[in-house]
């Protein structure tokens, strides 16, 4: 019996104008689904990171003098991948509706029979405006608004775009695609009765940490742009909302805005580093330099959890320790009722956090988040004979399990999970760092410092390290960077990502460079 094709289907996603967090949740979705994701120039290629394990990548980018592939054969390849049975993500830049050719691409499954669904993105034109502070409507300034190309000539004979009718419009105009026809832009709109005077902005990479913005008038903008670079992508709005800009704009004001932080945190806990760091304005480039992994052997861990109520504290010196403690915990079927009794040490208060997710009672948390703050802590207590488990990496200081037994405690230092480097490409960071593309690079542990210098060459790492800012989460990484003879330039007063983000804004704020 002949078993019929599998039709697969295509979803035409809005991958949003830039911004990775301005992609919907269906968007989200679909990637995740998906068993090719076909992505355009204008979608960011950090959507790619929840793209299936070992899916198919294709990128199908169009800009100016450069087209990877041409539209009709980008219709082909989704009609193909389609019939072959797959589910394709097709990220296209801002919505595929808006200036994206989402309907050619969509006319095309539908003529062959495959399955599509479209996907809406938050279009560049609303986006873009909303991040550079301009307000497209105003209820003071204007009630409509008028989406259009920029790209078309504007010397045709016959221009499909209503020049006349924009030019006497008295609301915001906004042209896509439009920079390299900016003069005829204005010529046209000046030609046709609109004010010299009226307010234009060209913002350039809107919603990303490069997000430049230019402000003029019809009359003066083109000679403002003559004696800069001001290349694609770039989204022109024009009214008198623009001049709202100066008392909403946001985006660039962020104490970090356009600064792009190197984080070298494990894939697992960069998360939080790279969302802090958004928040003021700054982009994170992630290249981890080490991963964490279960213990080889289980043994020392199993039997120190089969016999947790023998311990009278049990002392966890990072978040990670919690987790691996805990899975293990789970596996081999203990009851965490046992640790009743058991008094509960934790080093700060992430590693306080992670355990209170556990509904366990901290009894102990020092003032600064060290070894050493956990030393003075169980210096103020009577340690003599009591039995601390203290479950960390392999890869530790022995300054906290040696100083407690100097107070007279007995002490069980058990493996937990251990630290590796990573396998990964430096080829592409140490192009960024050439090109200039990173201004600071953080460090979170001594084996980010080790493990970096090891990944990207001690030679190579010494070409580029004045011209970065180089911060340290607390005093022992600063030692380590110090040993391993780099500068160090920031230091958190609270050795916590928040600290560290709270102590780079400092930085900059006073003006500091490398």
């Amino acid at each position: 019996m002949i078993q019929p094709q599998k039709i697969g289907i295509v979803y035409l996603i809005g991958a949003g104008p830039g911004d990775p967090q301005l992609l919907t949740l269906r968007g989200k979705e679909c990637i995740e689904e998906a068993d090719t994701v076909i992505y355009d120039y204008l979608a960011n290629d950090a959507l790619l990171q929840f793209a299936k394990k070992g899916g198919e990548i294709i990128f199908a980018g169009k800009r100016k003098g450069n087209m990877t592939l041409p539209q009709e054969e980008i219709n082909r390849l989704i009609v193909k991948k389609g019939k072959e049975g797959k589910v394709v993500a097709r990220l296209k830049g801002g919505d595929p509706f808006i200036f994206g050719r989402g309907g050619e691409e969509a006319l095309a499954l539908a003529e062959a029979g495959v399955p599509f669904e479209i996907i809406p993105g938050v279009t560049s034109g609303v986006a873009v405006a909303a991040y550079a502070g301009i307000p497209l409507t105003h209820r003071d300034f204007a009630s409509t608004v008028i989406f259009t190309s920029g790209h078309e000539d504007p010397s045709k004979p016959r221009p499909s775009i209503p020049w006349k009718a924009l030019a006497k419009e008295m609301g915001t105009l906004v042209f896509y695609m439009g920079i390299t026809n900016l003069q005829g832009i204005v010529s046209n709109l000046t030609k046709y009765g609109c004010d010299p005077k009226t307010p234009i902005a060209l913002v350039r990479w809107g919603t990303k940490p490069e997000q430049e913005t230019i402000v003029g008038t019809l009359e003066d903008i083109v000679q403002k742009t003559e004696s800069i670079s001001f290349p694609p992508p770039v989204t022109i709005v024009v009214g008198e909302v623009v001049g709202l800009r100066k008392r909403l704009k946001w985006f660039e004001n962020r104490p970090l805005f356009g600064k792009r932080v190197l984080v070298t945190r494990t894939k697992d806990q960069a998360k939080t580093l790279i969302e802090a760091l958004r928040r003021v304005g700054a982009e994170a480039v992630v290249f981890p330099t080490i991963q964490t992994l279960p213990p080889e052997n289980f043994s020392a861990l199993d039997s120190a959890i089969s016999n947790i109520n023998a311990f009278d504290w049990v002392v966890f010196t990072s978040a990670n320790g919690v987790r691996y403690f805990f899975d293990r915990f789970s596996a081999i079927e203990k009851d965490v009722r046992t640790m009743a009794g058991v008094k509960i040490a934790a080093i700060g208060e992430k590693t306080a956090l992670a355990l209170k997710q556990f509904h366990l009672r901290v009894d102990l948390v020092p003032d600064e988040a060290v070894a050493e703050g956990l030393v003075e802590a169980f210096s103020k207590i009577k340690m003599d004979g009591l039995r601390v488990l203290i479950p960390r990496a392999r890869e530790a200081r022995e300054i906290l399990p040696d100083e407690l037994r100097q107070m007279g405690a007995r002490v069980d230092v058990v493996e937990t999970y251990r630290t590796i480097q990573p396998e990964a490409e430096a080829t592409p960071l140490m192009e960024k760092f050439m090109a200039g593309r990173i201004d600071v690079i953080t460090f979170t542990s001594a084996s980010t410092v080790k493990n970096l210098i090891e990944m990207v060459g001690k030679d190579n790492i010494f070409t580029f390290v004045n011209k970065v800012v180089i911060a340290s989460i607390g005093p022992i990484t600063r030692q380590a960077l110090q040993r391993a003879g780099l500068p160090v330039h920031v230091t958190a007063e609270e050795p916590s990502i928040l600290g560290l983000v709270d102590a780079l804004v400092k930085y900059f704020e006073r003006g500091g460079r490398p």
